[in-house]
């Protein structure tokens, strides 16, 4: 009887801890995928960053030699 007893009161000593645990597993799980989900987001901001900047540079590029072409081409034709 008295060993029932004991092993009770360790299961509710006990239990509170693993509660306790189980909570501090989930906060951890949940911190970790919220990181995850930021460093995810950072690398496509960083991918889509590159890409604009690309982008800009080519256009910048199309209108430099179309203006270049279409002064010669005036030139040539004024000449």
């Amino acid at each position: 009887m008295r060993m029932r007893q004991s092993m009770a009161q360790l299961e509710r000593e006990i239990e509170p801890e693993a509660v306790l645990a189980c909570v501090r597993r989930e906060q951890l799980r949940r911190t970790a995928m919220k990181r995850t989900r930021q460093r995810r987001r950072a690398q496509i901001e960083r991918g889509q960053k590159l890409r604009f900047l690309l982008l800009q540079l080519s256009i910048l590029l199309t209108v430099v030699i179309v203006t270049v072409l279409m002064f010669e081409t005036l030139a040539w034709l004024m000449g």
